[in-house]
């Protein structure tokens, strides 16, 4: 089976693709330097696919280094986590966003094709629509600028993968545009556990409600949406994964430009998964309303049937599995990968 180089593999969704990757045949290599993520979360993922996974430290900026894994392994293609993803952080730290994101997936793609490894997943986003014209948001809504650098640093990168393409047409390029990622492993052992204050709701959750964090903050509640909150399409991390494997199952050694959206379609409020959240725990969050946040959209959800007919693929985790095991993931480990 191919052999896949997993960069930012140790981060939460590249861990969970991992798995998910191992769990299909494909023989995974994570590549991270842990700049947002943990080495005690490489354990567990040996601990969940009863082996152990391959691991090459290493900053995708780092020529040498990739250089390292691609001479060490015989790599038959790339899924790129590696990327900087806070929105308010990007807005203060703008050149450090550019450097690792783009400046790093030029570096991973020059030595991709020097070494003519010419399978690419680009772990894009929903932040390329920008502020949606109209939603649910298919392949063809328009890309735009982005509110924030974050999110145009996604945007870059795409443009990046398909000139790329059109120069060197041996090229699969993939752009998985992910919605909103949450949830956990079924197992408990790995999950979100960001560096700080979360930036994403659900980690925000789920440490208000072990103890960690006294109250979520709701950046607005003025919004034009129904309850006054933004609108998110969330969807389980585990399906995300799966996602990736369908991706490659279908795109490996196909040639071309392959765009979907990866979400299941339905659009929460921040209010709807603050209620979700606390039916799954039994108990109400406390919440408090702040100032609406810098480069934040007011709603965007997905329109994924292309996915479904090309990939074979849909979200099957419900609202209830998300809050349920990002739940138990943090119960379990109240510090996150520090216990």
């Amino acid at each position: 089976m191919a052999t896949i180089l997993v960069t930012g593999g140790a981060g939460y969704i590249g861990s969970h693709t991992v798995i998910e990757l191992a769990n299909a045949g494909y023989d995974p290599v994570i590549f991270d330097n842990f700049c947002n993520s943990k080495p005690a979360v490489l354990a567990r993922i040996n601990k969940i696919c009863g082996k152990n996974i391959p691991f090459v430290c290493g900053d995708i900026r780092s020529r040498e280094q990739l250089e390292q894994a691609f001479n060490n392994y015989k790599i038959d293609g790339v899924i790129n986590f590696a990327g900087l993803k806070a929105v308010g952080e990007s807005v203060k730290k703008p050149l450090e966003y550019y450097d690792n994101n783009v400046n790093g997936a030029r570096v991973l793609l020059d030595v991709m094709k020097e070494h003519k490894c010419y399978n690419f997943i680009f772990s894009s986003s929903a932040t390329v629509y920008g502020e949606p014209d109209s939603v649910p948001l298919t392949e063809e809504s328009p890309v735009k600028r982005a509110n924030c650098p974050y999110g145009q640093t996604k945007v870059d990168i795409e443009y990046m993968c398909q000139e790329l393409q059109k120069a060197v047409p041996e090229f699969s390029m993939v752009l998985l545009r992910y919605f909103n990622p949450v949830g956990a492993h079924k197992s408990g052992l790995i999950g979100e556990d960001p560096r700080g204050i979360p930036n994403n709701l659900m980690p925000y959750l789920t440490q208000v409600a072990v103890g960690r964090l006294p109250y979520l903050n709701i950046f607005g509640n003025d919004y034009p949406t129904p309850d006054g909150t933004c609108v998110r399409d969330y969807i389980h991390v585990v399906d995300l994964a799966k996602g990736h494997v369908a991706a490659l199952n279908h795109c490996l050694n196909m040639p071309g430009t392959h765009i979907y959206n990866l979400g299941t379609g339905v659009g929460y409020s921040v209010l709807d998964m603050v209620k979700a959240f606390s039916k799954a725990i039994g108990r109400e969050l406390p919440y408090r309303f702040a100032p609406r946040r810098a480069g934040d959209v007011v709603q965007c959800y997905s329109d994924a049937t292309k996915a479904k007919k090309e990939l074979g693929w849909s979200a099957t985790l419900s609202l209830d599995d998300m809050t349920a095991d990002s739940y138990n993931w943090q119960k379990n480990n109240p510090n996150g990968y520090e216990d």
